[in-house]
């Protein structure tokens, strides 16, 4: 499995949809997807890999898959997008949460749905970000 490619991720329906690369078959490549959810371990689909069972062999078809899979568990949201403000660094993803005048994080790695976010606060996004950023820049030149 290649990276997961959360720059093409996609919230949908208290959701985030991540496509992957699987493999490639004669020159084809073949995509699969795994699921966060706003609903954290409450949900089945939080953390699940291809679900669906199903692959394709572009990324929009792949998300159309993971979309009506979705559909048909009847998991919707009720809330904000939990993953409105995602960002992609270094092929992390970082995922910010703002409640009231506290801000938060998760943080997950290019190659596996385990948020390692520190027990930290902050008082913006953008401080959050800056805070995230460095610590991933330091660890960078430190390898």
């Amino acid at each position: 499995m290649s990276r997961f490619l959360y720059e093409k991720s996609l919230s949908y329906q208290g959701n985030l949809i991540i496509p992957f690369l699987l493999t490639r078959v004669g020159g084809e490549m073949i995509y699969s997807y795994a699921l966060l959810s706003e609903k954290g371990y409450k949900s089945d689909l939080h953390k699940a890999k291809n679900p669906s069972g199903l692959c394709s062999n572009n990324l929009k078809g792949i998300i159309e898959i993971a979309q009506e899979h979705i559909d048909q568990q009847g998991e919707f949201s009720t809330i904000d997008d939990y993953f409105q403000q995602r960002y992609t660094y270094q092929n992390h993803l970082i995922i910010l949460h703002q409640e009231q005048k506290k801000c938060f994080y998760d943080h997950y790695l290019p190659h596996e749905l385990r948020n390692i976010a520190a027990p930290t606060l902050f008082l913006g996004p953008d401080d959050c970000m800056t805070w995230v950023k460095q610590r991933l820049d330091k660890h960078r030149h430190q390898v």
